[in-house]
């Protein structure tokens, strides 16, 4: 297959929530695991943007909870892609809460995940390259080759 290239642009994704009381602890915050199927949702999105074929989550990693969100906050989540491989993909994505009242922005939470593209038998396909344009599209795709790099090293020395 010859290579195929796309700008990471096409694939973004944003999407928005109101932080609810059954998505809040006794604390009134954001259970993790809430906020951590939000990104999986939107970093599915972008994978499957991109590659067009069913993607998959192959690892989450990087995972940073920055600041609490609170009920009645309400959530911004934005995914884009970083890197490509073969078959692969790093999705970076970010979660920003914002206060409805003033529009306050606080970057809350950050993430990194591997998906993989499938074609109808369900068997990784080669999944378009990606062509980093602006500035932060290449320092994006820049230190994602070095956590590429380094998730590589390290599953190699687990076996």
């Amino acid at each position: 297959m010859k290579d195929v290239f796309k700008s990471p642009q096409e694939s973004q994704v944003e999407t928005r929530y109101l932080v609810l009381p059954e998505h809040a602890n006794h604390y009134g915050t954001v259970f993790g695991g809430v906020i951590m199927s939000w990104i999986d949702i939107a970093a599915a999105m972008t994978a499957e943007r991109h590659c067009q074929h069913e993607a998959v989550t192959v690892s989450i990693d990087g995972i940073s909870f920055i600041s609490p969100i609170n009920i009645g906050d309400h959530v911004v989540v934005k995914a884009g892609i970083n890197y490509v491989g073969n078959t692969s993909m790093e999705i970076g994505v970010v979660v920003i809460k914002e206060n409805p009242r003033t529009g306050e922005q606080i970057k809350a939470t950050s993430a990194y995940l591997t998906f993989v593209g499938l074609n109808r038998k369900k068997k990784p396909v080669q999944i378009p390259k990606i062509k980093p344009e602006t500035e932060d599209e290449i320092r994006r795709f820049e230190n994602a080759k070095i956590r590429v790099k380094s998730r590589r090293e390290l599953f190699k020395n687990l076996k």
